[in-house]
């Protein structure tokens, strides 16, 4: 009995889930991991250069690369909610003080499929993005 428990704790260990770093990640290791676990998301802190923003609906997205449909992508999409907490912590709006600034972020990478459309109907090609949801301000932890 004595041989047989080291030896079925060993075999266990390498059944055991990693645990998620809680270091912040790049957009391409987000995007990674965002990934390999979809549709599921991959939890942690991102970090990322804010280099162009835009809206869509009521939601802002802050973007780290110029093109939004750049495949190295990783997209923000801060909430309603999420940007009047900002726009009163930062004192200006969210997208203007944030350009080309580097903000480290906690919430869930996840790969989300965009559609093309024509006249308001899908063409069945689409991409993917990487998105990562701010519902609230407290999920952007620091400015540089």
């Amino acid at each position: 009995m004595r041989i047989v428990a080291p030896a079925l704790l060993a075999a266990l260990a390498g059944c055991a889930t990693p645990q998620i770093s809680r270091d912040a990640v790049v957009p391409m290791v987000a995007i990674e991991r965002a990934a390999a676990l979809a549709p599921g998301a991959y939890p942690g802190v991102f970090v990322m250069t804010v280099r162009a923003s835009g809206r869509q609906g009521s939601s802002l997205y802050l973007n780290s690369e110029t093109d939004y449909r750049d495949p190295r992508n990783l997209s923000l999409e801060v909430r309603p909610i999420a940007q009047a907490q900002l726009e009163s912590r930062l004192g200006t709006p969210v997208d203007t003080a944030l350009q080309g600034r580097t903000i480290h972020v906690d919430g869930e990478a996840r790969r989300v499929r965009i559609n093309f459309t024509y006249d308001g109907r899908p063409t069945g090609k689409y991409y993917y993005q990487t998105h990562v949801v701010i519902e609230r301000g407290e999920q952007l932890l620091s400015v540089d």
